[in-house]
């Protein structure tokens, strides 16, 4: 590649060292000497001739196309890694409270008038289920009070709390919608499905994310997460659960609470008795998690453990920069 001479080199300084208005000279000294990938993106416009569906000339980072070929996928992988670890980094979010749980657990209100609806059928079936519903939607009720809760207790704190979670209905959206109640922050992780699930209405926009690999999506899960809390759920919950357990019972990630809610559902679940009695966990491992029943006692725990109460945890004009 031949080098540039000087009229190019003039040309190029042109380009990069613009002077906007309202510029001034003390600006001028720290402007950019080169463009930026997006203004090279924008001003890029093709020669006719190079403009068509066939051709290679779009720069590599502004083409769809070639970002998506399946040799580019470590690429992707680590874009994944980065969107949501630099966003979270300007917002200044730096610890997480996750909450896992079922997508279908509905909102107690939805749920009576579900079993209203089928009374009203006559149909004895579709009655069943909707109470089946209904007894379970105290979970969304308490997952909504921890989501709340831990936003309003966490705001004074030198280093607030922020909500977590996959970003889809039931549980997820009960957690980021108590945040919501109490006028702060939540995050949402979600993820492509065949299904098309669709983000709740209650996560912070500009925290909300979208995912392709669910691998990333569950380390983005834990890289700020001081607790972890799990409403009953199915496959996608327990797959989340028994991971961050391994990771915790292996040392590869650090200890911290892990909150089961419902005692009777998950004793009924998963049988960890028998896994201590064949010798397949160690009885020690059970003390990687525990019951709880209500978000009182959740956030109890948690201030327990890491003591929320205490001055150096307290937000104060000496470590409002912590």
């Amino acid at each position: 590649m031949p080098a540039a001479g000087p009229a190019s080199r003039a040309t190029f300084a042109s380009r990069a060292r613009v002077k906007l208005p309202g510029m001034d000279k003390k600006t001028e000294l720290t402007a950019r000497n080169f463009p930026s990938a997006q203004q090279e993106a924008e001003a890029a416009v093709p020669p006719s001739r190079y403009d068509g569906p066939d051709s290679a000339y779009k720069l590599a980072f502004a083409d769809p196309d070639f970002l998506l070929r399946e040799e580019l996928r470590p690429v992707r992988m680590q874009l994944e890694l980065l969107k949501p670890e630099m966003v979270q980094n300007e917002q200044g979010i730096e610890s997480t409270i996750v909450i896992f749980g079922s997508a279908r657990i509905v909102a107690p209100e939805m749920a009576e008038q579900a079993v209203e609806t089928a009374r009203a059928a006559g149909n004895a079936d579709a009655q069943r289920a909707a109470e089946g519903q209904l007894a379970m939607s105290r979970y969304y009720a308490e997952a909504r009070r921890l989501g709340r809760l831990v936003t309003e207790k966490s705001r004074d704190l030198a280093v607030p709390l922020y909500v977590v979670t996959g970003g889809g209905p039931g549980i997820m959206e009960a957690g980021n919608r108590g945040a919501h109640d109490a006028g702060g922050k939540s995050i949402g992780l979600n993820i492509v499905l065949q299904h098309e699930q669709t983000p709740n209405p209650y996560i912070t926009p500009e925290l909300c994310f979208q995912f392709h690999y669910f691998g990333l999506r569950k380390m983005h899960f834990l890289m700020r997460s001081v607790a972890l809390v799990c409403f009953p759920g199915g496959f996608g919950t327990l797959d989340e659960l028994f991971e961050a357990l391994t990771l915790i019972q292996t040392r590869k990630s650090r200890r911290r609470p892990v909150l089961l809610f419902g005692r009777d559902f998950w004793t009924r679940l998963i049988d960890f008795d028998l896994l201590v009695e064949t010798g397949m966990i160690s009885p020690e491992d059970t003390r990687l998690f525990r019951f709880v029943e209500t978000a009182e006692e959740a956030w109890s725990v948690l201030d327990a453990e890491y003591g929320f109460g205490l001055a150096e945890n307290v937000k104060t004009e000496f470590n409002n920069d912590l």
